[in-house]
């Protein structure tokens, strides 16, 4: 593996080759940029194990290994040569693409991928890699599948009180200051299944009304630090009943970027948003970002 070093405090993306890989370079080149922060192409190598006697796996040959670090190496090279104007770094690590990217997650700023690979089922809108990836990252990972449409300027951030989605409002007006962007702050809610709410001693289902104006304040109290602290940000709110993904989804239909964060509440309120992070990867159609909360300060012995 890699010396960490090598990735602190860098935008990570993992390259491949593959037509989603390319958008992945070239959006995480313009968030480089944007960071003020280096960029570091990776290719992972993963040799093939070859069949020995008795069906035992042969490790491959140094020579072999070589030949497929050299020719990455020539590739990630040609690629970088296309963003003259970043500070970039092109590495080639020998191992599995998910345990290189999460590796780097450790110390990058930003991990970013393409939602499919060369290899996998066509098929499928997101990749293995980009899913362990975007679960265990230790950063933000952005899951790039096509690029944003043109002139896009709205971030569409999902938010329901959790820690989770503090981080990704966190992630979200940040990149709207940083371009010039809109946040549109989607929060969506459904009353829960009628049995959730029964008394024990008698059917009392929770008012409508008592919930949507507890959503209604919530989202306000949610944004308010954020409106204090990013006062150059227009932001829209949007509190929707409805699943949390369809929301999402059909909001970020024209935005620049879709940021989630990992986990959220349950599903009394909103849909757990593990659950919505994985159906906002499998469904957008614009680059998704999910982040991670922020790991707690240890407390003083």
């Amino acid at each position: 593996m890699t010396d960490q070093q090598t990735y602190q405090g860098k935008v990570v993306v993992g390259y491949d080759g593959s037509e989603s890989a390319d958008h992945a370079v070239a959006w995480a080149a313009a968030e480089s940029l944007s960071r003020g922060r280096g960029l570091v192409l990776v290719h992972a190598v993963l040799p093939p194990v070859t069949a020995g006697g008795l069906g035992v796996g042969l490790p491959p040959t140094l020579d072999l290994v070589d030949q497929l670090q050299s020719q990455a190496r020539t590739q990630l090279e040609s690629v970088a040569t296309a963003f003259a104007g970043v500070d970039s770094t092109c590495v080639v690590a020998v191992g599995a693409p998910s345990a290189v990217l999460l590796e780097a997650s450790e110390s990058a700023d930003l991990v970013v991928i393409g939602s499919r690979g060369r290899g996998g089922f066509r098929g499928l809108l997101l990749g293995s890699v980009g899913a362990q990836v975007a679960a265990h990252a230790q950063c933000p990972v952005a899951v790039i599948r096509n690029p944003a449409p043109a002139g896009a300027t709205g971030v569409v951030v999902g938010i329901d009180g959790s820690p989770a989605a503090e981080s990704a409002l966190a992630f979200a007006f940040d990149a709207a200051s940083r371009r010039g962007w809109s946040v549109v702050a989607v929060h969506a809610w459904d009353v829960p299944a009628y049995d959730l709410l029964i008394v024990p001693n008698g059917p009392v289902p929770v008012p409508l009304a008592d919930v949507a104006d507890g959503e209604i304040r919530m989202t306000a109290e949610v944004l308010a630090g954020f409106r204090d602290d990013y006062p150059d940000v227009e932001v829209e709110e949007q509190l929707v009943r409805s699943p949390a993904v369809q929301a999402l989804v059909k909001a970020s239909a024209n935005a620049a970027l879709v940021v989630v964060g990992t986990h959220g509440h349950g599903p009394t309120m909103s849909a757990l948003l593990g659950s919505v992070s994985n159906g906002v990867l499998h469904k957008s159609k614009v680059p998704v970002v999910v982040v991670p909360p922020v790991a707690p300060e240890p407390s003083a012995a």
